[in-house]
């Protein structure tokens, strides 16, 4: 028997090293600062003064979700500071289709051996999504948890909130019949479908995450650690300038199922498949793995990653003002009372 005795760290948890990761982040979160955090890290709690001069009647609107399987593609390559920004993106584009603007972020890392460099670059991908978002990562969680997860082993979790002007508030009732889709379009697969992708490419195709894909023009590897686009900074410029009716941010379900949930009752949507200009990993992954066109469309973006909703009239002041923002606006297809679900063909 160990004649010190046991100990937390002996028992698999290093307090210094969760110390020392403290120290190695600050800078990430620093840069994300906004005037209205009142605390620095290392608090109990995060601390935010909603400026209520801007606002008169001010709707929070929070949002919280993952990375899924999409870790795992970043575990086996060893790159960790892409999906950081992956877990900002899945949370603030939720919030966005409401017209929420996002205020500050939270994050939550559970992992099987602290490893303080992995994880600041995990936070150092947080920080990059915070920025690019323009919110304040105000805290987090870091659990090390052996026995649980592997040594090398990781999850995310992340947790936003915003606000949004009560009058301006966004919820798709004010769609009607004739109303234009646009689309903006993806980085790729985002993060959603990966056990799609892992199943079909990694382990039926067997194709390796080094492999050069000519298709691609790159490893496969590099494309699928491509993070999830971040929609906020083109979406809330349009809101500034253009009466947007309905928003939708395409995750899981593919672009029928998202859409359908912004659409009121009684109404639908005829999408055009030609319109959309789909990447090359996803024909690669229809082809190599027979993947039906619908199954491929309940399960990925296809290559548009968020979905806007406008009166005609609005179409093309609406094109201008993404394209001014470095979007490339697509029209997909319109809102129709002709039938009650999305089709897309």
């Amino acid at each position: 028997m160990d004649k010190e005795g046991l100990s937390y760290k002996k028992a698999g948890v290093d307090i210094d090293a969760a110390n020392s990761s403290v120290e190695l982040i600050k800078k990430w979160v620093g840069r994300t600062r906004r005037p209205e955090v009142l605390a620095d890290i290392g608090s109990f709690g995060g601390f935010f003064a909603l400026n209520h001069q801007k606002y008169k009647e001010p709707v929070l609107v929070s949002g919280t979700d993952g990375v899924g399987t999409k870790l795992r593609i970043a575990q086996m390559m060893g790159v960790h500071h892409t999906v950081g920004i992956d877990l900002v993106a899945m949370c603030v584009n939720d919030i966005l289709v409401h017209g929420a603007e996002p205020l500050f972020f939270l994050d939550y890392i559970a992992i099987g051996k602290l490893q303080p460099q992995l994880v600041e670059a995990l936070v150092q991908g947080v920080s990059e999504g915070c920025m690019q978002a323009g919110c304040a990562l105000i805290g987090g969680e870091t659990a090390e948890m052996p026995g649980f997860y592997k040594e090398d082993e990781y999850d995310l979790a992340g947790f936003t909130v915003g606000v949004v002007e009560r009058s301006k508030l966004i919820n798709g009732d004010a769609i009607k019949d004739g109303d234009v889709l646009i689309g903006l379009p993806s980085s790729g697969i985002h993060s959603n479908g990966y056990s799609l992708v892992r199943k079909v490419l990694l382990e039926s195709a067997k194709l390796k995450l080094e492999d050069h894909i000519d298709e691609l023009g790159k490893t496969l590897g590099e494309e699928l650690i491509t993070p999830t686009r971040i929609y906020v900074p083109s979406v809330l410029a349009l809101l500034e300038k253009v009466e947007v009716k309905g928003m939708a941010h395409i995750t899981g379900g593919g672009i029928a199922e998202n859409l359908q949930r912004s659409i009121p009752a009684g109404l639908g949507a005829e999408l055009k498949a030609d319109a959309i200009q789909t990447p090359p990993i996803f024909k690669l992954m229809a082809k190599l793995g027979g993947v039906e066109q619908a199954e491929m469309f309940r399960t990925f973006n296809m290559g548009i990653g968020f979905i806007i909703a406008v009166a005609p009239q609005q179409y093309d002041n609406t094109l201008k003002c993404l394209r001014a923002q470095g979007e490339q606006p697509i029209m997909i297809g319109e809102i129709t009372a002709r039938q009650t679900k999305v089709v897309i063909a």
